[in-house]
Formats: C-alpha cells, structure tokens, sequence
C-alpha cells in the first residue's frame, strides 16, 4: 500500500486541516455556487462526482481534475453521457450529507461518491464515516429514476496507527457489500505518497496525478457507462 502523505505528513496535514476548516465554514453561498455547478442538459443523462479538494482539482485548473478528463474519455468512446464536478474543497462526509439534498435538485443518473479525505487528516471516527456514506447512499435510492452510484475509496494517514487504517479502509468495502455498489478500493493509488504525482504541499495531486485518477476511476465506470449512454 503506497503510504499516503509521505514523510512530512504532520506538518503537510497540519495545513491541510486548516483548509479543511476554512471548507467546512465555508457560507451558505460558496456551497450554492458549488452545487450550482451542477447543471443539467436535458437531453443528456448526466453523471455527478461530488468530492472533496481532491475531486475539485485543487490548485489545478478545472480542466486537469479527473472529473474533466473523464469527460474526455467518455467522449471517446462514444458514450452520451455529460459529468458535472460537485467538489468541494475542505469538505468532510458530514458536510457531504448536508449537500446532498442541493444535489438531488436536479436529476442525476450516476453518482459517483468521493468523500472521507478530510475525515481522515482529522483522525475523525471511521464509524461515523461508514453513517455518512450510507446517508448519502440512501438518499440517492430515494430518487426515481434510481441513480447508479459508484464509491471511491480512500485510505487513512498512517500515522494514526495500523488499527485505525485498517477501520477506515474497511469501512468503503463495507459500504459497497452492503449496498450493492460499484467501488474503487483507493483513488489515490498509485499518487499518494509519490512526489511527482503531488503539488508542493504533498497531498494534492499535479496534473500527472490527476491523469492516473482517471484512468484509474475509468476502469470501473467504463463498463457501469457501456451500453446504457452509447450514441445511435
């Protein structure tokens, strides 16, 4: 398993709670403006990938977060689907469950979860994560049409201890077994802990980094997207 921050992870995690912070306050209106980017075309089933900074494309431009360059792929291969970056740099799951419901205003046919980065850095309890998430799961088996829903895993630093990771790591696993859902085991595998795969700060990945996320969510949604958004 790739270690998750490298080996300076207290000083990088100790900024990065501090964006956290700033995320979790963030006001009524820069949560609108996020969700407000999901905006729907009709005449296009439309698959959503709320996040966290990681799903934001932090310090990138919007063009090089992986959600972007899923796009690309799913244009290639000739599938008819548009996606919609809902990241929110900073948030926790808590904060996901809040949102969720401004997601839901609009239709969405495939959601794709990333969230519990944040919960991670905050050492916060894996059995609280593993409620959020199936919050969010169960609000979204609410919605008719039933979206599809794929999770993206994520894996704890690991200077919280062998036990702790390993609660956290199981908690996405769960999650998916009990609900029937798509997952990937670790969006950041293959990044994290890798120094040219990551800005400056050590957590947030460059536009390398983003690239590998891609191929790496593509190949469980590919075959989720196959034969449902195919052009005529």
């Amino acid at each position: 398993m790739n270690r998750l921050y490298g080996t300076t992870f207290i000083l990088v995690a100790a900024a990065a709670l501090g964006c956290a912070g700033e995320g979790e306050k963030a006001s009524t209106s820069q949560s609108s403006r996020a969700t407000a980017a999901v905006q729907v075309d009709a005449a296009r089933p439309t698959v959503v990938f709320m996040g966290t900074s990681l799903t934001a494309g932090y310090g990138l431009d919007p063009d090089q977060a992986y959600p972007r360059l899923i796009q690309d792929k799913i244009d290639a291969a000739g599938l008819d689907y548009r996606v919609q970056n809902a990241g929110l740099s900073g948030e926790t799951s808590a904060g996901a469950v809040r949102r969720i419901d401004w997601l839901f205003r609009q239709p969405i046919d495939l959601l794709v979860i990333e969230t519990g980065a944040n919960d991670g850095l905050r050492g916060q309890d894996p059995a609280q994560l593993k409620a959020n998430l199936q919050a969010i799961i169960d609000r979204a088996k609410q919605q008719d049409p039933l979206p599809q829903i794929l999770v993206l895993g994520m894996e704890a630093p690991p200077n919280l201890g062998p036990a702790y990771t390993r609660r956290f790591r199981a908690v996405y696993r769960e999650v998916a077994k009990e609900n029937g859902v798509e997952l990937v085991p670790f969006l950041l595998d293959g990044v994290a802990g890798v120094e040219s795969m990551n800005q400056a700060d050590g957590i947030h990945p460059t536009p390398q980094g983003q690239a590998l996320m891609a191929e790496t969510v593509w190949r469980v949604l590919e075959p989720m997207l196959q034969g449902v958004g195919s052009r005529e």
